[in-house]
Order: C-alpha cells, then structure tokens, then sequence
C-alpha cells in the first residue's frame, strides 16, 4: 500500500529502501492502521520527537514547555483506494488521543507541496506554527509546515 500511496501521491516524498523500518522508527509511541472492507486502508503513527523534526521545538518555544511535552503525528496515508471514507480524519483523531491521554501535545511537520495533507489538517484545526526549510541531504532542501494540534 506505501508503494501505491508514493506513486500516486509522492509520499513518502523519499520512499523508502525498507518500508518496515520506515514505519517502525526508533522513536515511535505506538501506531495503528485502518481497515475497511477487510483490507487495510491507512495508517498512523505517534513518535517522541526526533532529531529532524521541526514542529516539536517551535511548540515547545511557543508553548514555553519542553519538547519531551510533545509527540510526533506521523506516517499517516490512506491507500488511494480507500479515500473518501475519513480515514485520514480518524487515525488522526486517534493519535491526537493517544497524545493527550499521554500528557503530550500532538504536533506535525508535513512537506509543504503535499496540499491534499495541509488541507486535512487545517479543517481539522490545527494550527500552522511555520513554514522552514531543511535540508534531508547535501542536494536537497525541502519547505516542511509545521502544526500543531488546537489547545
């Protein structure tokens, strides 16, 4: 399904060599995927907040708590297939949860040009902290938007 969701869509914008290890990084919380008709359609995940991650510290800036108060939505896709039904609504809802039952506040960093996934996000509320650029590697720089959950 990641395979589809990058052809189609061009997340992850780098697809990954080891999907697995992707979607199981060290710093992940917890996860879930979502199914429909017996087939999974999306999946989500919650992670402590990591070295390239840009979202955490300007909430925690914000916010003037600690970044350890945060916790990283990420890995979400809805398999083409399957859009249209709110999945991508409920996984987040459910991350968001999970955060908050945990005494963190969710936040997020989305590459700028996927606008199917800023406009999720901003109907949902959240709210945009900034726009950055960083650099994944020597030959390429990316803008990533930063949001985080509404308080």
């Amino acid at each position: 399904m990641l395979a589809e969701v990058h052809a189609r869509d061009g997340y992850p914008l780098n697809r990954p060599d080891s999907p697995g290890a992707w979607l199981t990084p060290a710093s992940l919380i917890t996860s879930w995927v979502a199914e429909l008709e017996g087939r999974v359609a999306g999946h989500i995940g919650l992670s402590r907040s990591g070295a390239g991650d840009a979202a955490p510290g300007l909430w925690s800036a914000r916010a003037g708590v600690s970044v350890d108060a945060t916790a990283v939505v990420s890995r979400l896709f809805v398999a083409p297939w399957a859009r249209g039904h709110g999945i991508g609504a409920l996984l987040l809802a459910q991350a968001v949860t999970e955060a908050q039952d945990r005494g963190l506040h969710p936040v997020l960093d989305v590459v700028a040009s996927d606008t199917a996934a800023t406009v999720l996000y901003e109907r949902l509320g959240w709210q945009l902290l900034a726009t950055v650029e960083q650099e994944w590697s020597p030959e390429q720089r990316v803008a990533v938007r930063c949001y985080a959950a509404a308080t």
